[in-house]
């Protein structure tokens, strides 16, 4: 029989328990223990980072390389711009709270097994981040370049390039130490000429950077054309091959007389200036006359056809005009030939608004071919009787004033017939004029005195011309 008095130390069963609970208390708690143990009061904090790579949940934060904290989650962020970056919940002591605004983190290897941590440089500011705020991406710094990512660097392919440039330097040095040593003693004076190339280069007036920049937008378009650019060179090989078999003698004679030949030009280019500068002129002012020939080429071409044959026969004719040009020749040296050219030039000068104003009259309207032609049909028709000239009867209109008398006032009516027309000067698309050939063309007004142009525009042309 168990007595009243007896102590939980007596009985197994409880202790046996009692064991059990602490032992799993300990583990949960050491398990737990990167997360910080339960029901002590943390201070959280998001952190948005480019990359979260190779970082786990549990890894330790530190500040000044003292553990503050551990990662707790790890999720995505998509932004408004399409990128993503990686959203890291902290839990932190207490103790750093607030964290200053202006804080930096980076992630960092803990070792060269891959393993990470946080770390993060406190900053200066007055304003801090309160519980729950988020570290914008700004505050992460540059990842480091880790140890696995410069081992990976050298893989198969790479380690089989280095053994061959090893090897490929080994045998290109190999018995060149005489070369070498030639080499060496040259670099110092190729050092020192090298440093005003590189001040001028690594001005900001030579715009080095730019010219980097230029050449890859000019790889960046020819790209497309990469695959023409390897036929040139394959076009390239061909033609050279071509012209390895005419290297000897015709290259080499070509390249041999080059030389006397740039002098040449070098003496003979300046004085072929005016020569190009007036040559230039003449194809400038030859442009609107070369348009022009385009409708005329055929004709050119059947002319030059035809003027072959003729130029067979241009010696003869040309020693023929040798007197004739000496003769020319004389009379251009002749003191007075100068002012008789003065005086012709004064006379054309002086006809010249005449000749203006009575142009028109037979370029335009052909009156004056149209003259000959009437006077010649005047004095040759007619009949049995003779020309119109020396029988025609002109009746005149009769009334008031007419044309078979004296009258003291132009013919005004009352007959239809007796009105005076009368266009003493009628326009002939001279200067100032209207563009019509009136004469010839101006209609006849019944019952209308009309003395003067008639009124209306006529037509600018005549019989004979368009």
């Amino acid at each position: 029989m168990r007595s009243k008095g007896s102590s939980i130390a007596g009985n197994p069963v409880l202790i046996g328990a009692a064991t059990v609970l602490v032992i799993l208390v300990a583990m949960f708690l050491s398990y737990n223990a990167n997360a910080g143990l339960p029901f002590v009061p943390t201070y959280q904090l998001k952190m948005e980072a480019p990359s979260a790579a190779a970082l786990v949940k549990g890894n330790e934060v530190r500040i000044g390389g003292t553990r503050v904290g551990a990662v707790d989650t790890i999720t995505t962020r998509r932004r408004s711009d399409g990128t993503s970056v990686a959203l890291i919940n902290l839990k932190l002591e207490r103790a750093v709270q607030p964290l200053p605004k202006d804080s930096t983190v980076i992630i960092r290897p803990k070792s060269a097994l891959g393993l990470k941590y946080i770390e993060i440089t406190r900053g200066t500011s007055k304003q801090g981040y309160q519980d729950g705020d988020t570290m914008p991406v700004s505050a992460s710094r540059p990842t480091e370049v880790e140890f696995d990512e410069f081992v990976n660097m050298f893989d198969d392919p790479t380690r089989a390039s280095m053994q061959d440039n090893l090897r490929g330097f080994g045998d290109a040095f190999a018995g060149r130490g005489s070369s070498v040593n030639v080499a060496l003693g040259a670099l110092p004076p190729l050092l020192r000429n090298i440093q005003p190339v590189a001040r001028t280069l690594s001005s900001p007036r030579t715009g080095l950077k730019r010219f980097f920049n230029e050449l890859g937008d000019a790889a960046r378009i020819v790209a497309p054309a990469a695959q023409t650019q390897a036929d040139l060179f394959v076009n390239l090989d061909r033609t050279f091959a071509a012209l390895d078999v005419v290297d000897r003698p015709f290259i080499q004679d070509s390249i041999s007389e080059g030389h006397p030949t740039l002098d040449t030009a070098i003496r003979s280019f300046p004085i072929q200036r005016p020569f190009l500068r007036n040559t230039q002129g003449l194809f400038h002012d030859l442009r609107p006359g070369v348009r022009a020939l385009r409708a005329g080429a055929p004709d050119i071409a059947s002319a030059l056809t035809v003027g072959t044959h003729t130029l067979r026969r241009s010696p003869a004719l040309n020693r023929r005009l040798a007197s004739l040009l000496g003769e020319l020749r004389r009379f251009s040296n002749d003191p007075v030939a100068p002012r008789g050219i003065k005086r012709l030039s004064q006379t054309l000068e002086t006809l010249n608004p005449t000749l203006q104003s009575l142009a028109p009259v037979q370029l335009q309207c052909n009156y004056i071919t149209l003259w000959f032609r009437n006077v010649s049909s005047l004095l040759s028709e007619g009949d049995v009787h003779g020309t119109w000239q020396r029988f025609i009867i002109i009746a005149t209109p009769a009334g008031p004033n007419n044309e078979g008398g004296p009258s003291s006032a132009p013919a005004n009516g009352p007959n239809s017939d007796n009105y005076l027309h009368s266009d003493p000067y009628p326009h002939t698309a001279s200067p100032g004029q209207p563009k019509e050939c009136e004469a010839g063309n101006e209609p006849w007004l019944t019952g209308r005195k009309v003395i003067g142009n008639v009124p209306g525009k006529q037509p600018a042309r005549t019989e004979g011309t368009h």
